[in-house]
């Protein structure tokens, strides 16, 4: 690939799409920040939304391409019962889906612990070792406080936001 193809991939997303993005990075970050009940309680809302919608959208998909439409028809019943049980109960799951996904970071931080033991044991050397001990002992630490975990992971993503919003916006600049 040239170097002229490459310019013509970058640019084939606008500048005030980029600068668009880091803006509301930062304002969800800040909301985060400043109002983490609320924010999380919303963006839940919205993801269940989405979830309903891609669901419903998975289904139709069937009609117009018939190839794999087991999985389809899965993932689009599986996303509508998703969306639905988060519209229809959006507190509980504001607490519920940033739990989950604490737990599922303590599940990846455990499995990827023991396969960092495994390599170390298999030559990686000590260094592995090192990193699979802490990554299980995290792991088990965000499973042993999932509730804790995901006020933690609000902060992070808020804070993660801020920062991406403000990288976004110097991107969008240095693009135009």
């Amino acid at each position: 690939m040239t170097a002229e193809a490459v310019a013509v991939e970058v640019r084939a997303v606008p500048w005030w799409v980029v600068l668009l993005q880091g803006i509301v990075a930062i304002i969800v970050g800040v909301l985060l920040l400043a109002a983490p009940a609320a924010t999380v309680s919303f963006l839940v809302l919205l993801l269940g939304f989405y979830w309903l919608i891609s669901g419903i959208f998975s289904i139709v998909a069937i009609f117009v391409d018939s190839s794999q439409w087991g999985w389809k028809l899965f993932m689009g019943i599986l996303g509508i019962i998703a969306g639905l049980v988060v519209i229809q109960h959006p507190l509980w799951s504001t607490i519920l889906v940033p739990t989950l996904t604490v737990w599922i970071i303590g599940i990846f931080g455990v499995v990827m612990g023991v396969i960092g033991l495994i390599q170390a044991f298999s030559g990686a050397g000590w260094g592995a070792a090192v990193l699979g001990i802490l990554s299980i002992l995290f792991g088990i630490l965000l499973m042993a406080n999932p509730l804790i975990g995901a006020a933690a992971l609000v902060l992070v993503l808020g804070i993660f936001g801020i920062i991406g919003g403000i990288l976004a916006i110097i991107a969008a600049f240095q693009m135009r």
